[in-house]
């Protein structure tokens, strides 16, 4: 590996989050029994002409828009010609020549580097065949075909070959998911079949600048699998090189059980597709209003609202890493640091860091939203209680867990739980006395110097306390008490 550098590109197709298909008005829904979801459009019967879903039209730009990608006012569609047993018309309807956009980048999330997108273009989904039937059961010799998905409106963003790893392609494909989601322009299911990556891989001696022979990866389907296919894909091809061979262009599959690539036919030249333009459709003109319109309504982006994070709040780059992992999470910590109570926003990050988004593991199966788990204001408030001294982390968390998809105050439910701090330094004392009488050992530990068995004597004054001392009045009372104990007088004396 030390005489060869990967170089990758990446191809996506994202389904569209439209109610209907890209030229007709069936439903756009997954999980339908088998063949339910067609009409004469979407199997291509003849006479029947396709009519552009506009909906899916201003998703495409807005995810165009999204990725700084240079959209145009008119792009066309074209016929891209091929035979398989899910695609009923022979041709699929898609861009070639002038797609709907071009000239962008999406910024990667874990490595410091963008990548280009070479074009975004819109076409339709084909049928999906099925190897077994259902149930599980074997069909040797045999495949079903189900084509509902025929006609599902799909965008296919095409990277430039920007990345040199497998990590920065897996970094892509789920910064783009991340992208997806905040836009709402697809669901991004990728087990769904609504995000589909194919791989093109080489490898090049370093410092060489052409480009070394290429093999496809087609339909990896998850963030993982693409990080593990485009591993294996590098070291096959150098171990070929590095024995004199040469790598042949081709279109391979992805083994997950043996984690390997495997020939599956040699790769399609564009002019094998014999590409024309679309004759139903005319081209698709976008009037500047419109997309300026689309632009204007595009959230903040991932990688915006992160370096705002920092910024804003102050926060470490990881915590804003984590708080920005989706838009709703964003939203949720910004609505409770800017709830009436003013709590810290750094102590609110980490509330929604781990009780929060623990809270929402276990509700995952549910979806619930995550204030239908606790509102934001009452985790500002929980939060402000703790900075004010009114309770202790550790009380906190029963308060949390208390009052969670209720609508008890933590105030309410503080006093009923008897969970308030003592502050009566008096009182502390008396526990602190306790202590000191009964762990002779660990207090004759620390006055001989070993200052580590302070935590432990901490530790057993709070538990006498039902975790309601505070913790910096109890620390700073058992030192002035430890210290006010006579020396003990040396051995022999």
């Amino acid at each position: 590996m030390s005489d060869y550098e990967p170089v990758i590109g990446l191809e996506v197709h994202v389904q569209l989050l439209t109610a209907t298909k890209m030229f007709c008005r069936c439903p756009n829904r997954f999980g339908a029994e088998p063949n339910t979801l067609i009409c004469p459009v979407c199997l291509g019967y003849p006479g029947a002409l396709p009519v552009i879903n506009r909906h899916a039209v201003d998703l495409a730009a807005k995810l165009a828009a999204a990725l700084g990608c240079e959209v145009r006012a008119a792009s066309v569609f074209a016929r891209k010609n091929y035979f398989y047993p899910d695609l009923p018309k022979g041709y699929q309807i898609s861009q070639y020549d002038r797609p709907l956009a071009e000239h962008g980048q999406l910024p990667l999330t874990h490595h410091a580097k963008s990548v280009r997108i070479e074009r975004l273009h819109l076409e339709e989904d084909a049928g999906k065949l099925l190897h077994e039937a259902p149930g599980g059961l074997a069909l040797p010799g045999q495949s079903l075909v189900d084509f509902n998905r025929c006609g599902v409106p799909l965008v296919e963003i095409v990277s430039h070959p920007d990345m040199a790893s497998a990590a920065e392609a897996q970094d892509f494909l789920q910064t783009l998911h991340q992208l997806l989601l905040y836009t709402e322009t697809s669901d991004g299911n990728m087990e769904e079949g609504s995000l589909r990556c194919d791989a093109n891989v080489s490898v090049r001696r370093r410092g060489e600048t052409r480009l070394g022979t290429k093999a496809e990866i087609k339909n990896l389907n998850s963030f993982r699998n693409v990080g593990r296919a485009v591993e294996h894909e590098i070291g096959r091809q150098v171990e070929v090189l590095a024995n004199g061979g040469r790598v042949t262009q081709e279109t391979r599959s992805f083994d997950a059980d043996s984690g390997a690539t495997r020939t599956l036919r040699s790769k399609e030249e564009a002019h094998d597709y014999r590409y024309f333009p679309e004759p139903d459709l005319p081209p698709l003109v976008l009037a500047a209003e419109r997309l300026a319109a689309l632009r204007a309504a595009l959230p903040e982006l991932p990688w915006e609202r992160r370096a705002r994070f920092q910024a804003s709040y102050e926060l470490p780059a990881a915590d804003a890493l984590v708080l920005c992992q989706s838009r709703d999470l964003a939203d949720y910590y910004e609505a409770a640091v800017g709830a009436p109570a003013k709590a810290n926003p750094k102590a609110i990050a980490n509330w929604v860091m781990t009780e929060v988004l623990r809270e929402r593991g276990l509700q995952k199966a549910n979806r619930q939203p995550l204030d239908r788990t606790l509102a934001p204001a009452r985790l500002a408030e929980l939060a402000a209680m703790v900075e004010a001294g009114k309770l202790s982390n550790s009380a906190a968390k029963e308060v949390f867990a208390a009052i969670r998809g209720s609508d008890e105050e933590p105030a309410a439910a503080l006093a009923r739980l008897g969970l308030a701090q003592v502050t009566d330094l008096a009182q502390i004392e008396r526990w602190i006395d306790e202590v000191i009488e009964q762990h002779a050992g660990p207090v004759a530990q620390y006055r001989a110097g070993k200052t580590q068995t302070l935590g432990f004597l901490v530790g057993q004054a709070m538990k006498r306390s039902g975790g309601r001392a505070e913790p910096k009045a109890v620390q700073r009372l058992m030192r002035e008490a430890l210290e006010r104990l006579p020396v003990p007088s040396p051995a022999g004396e």
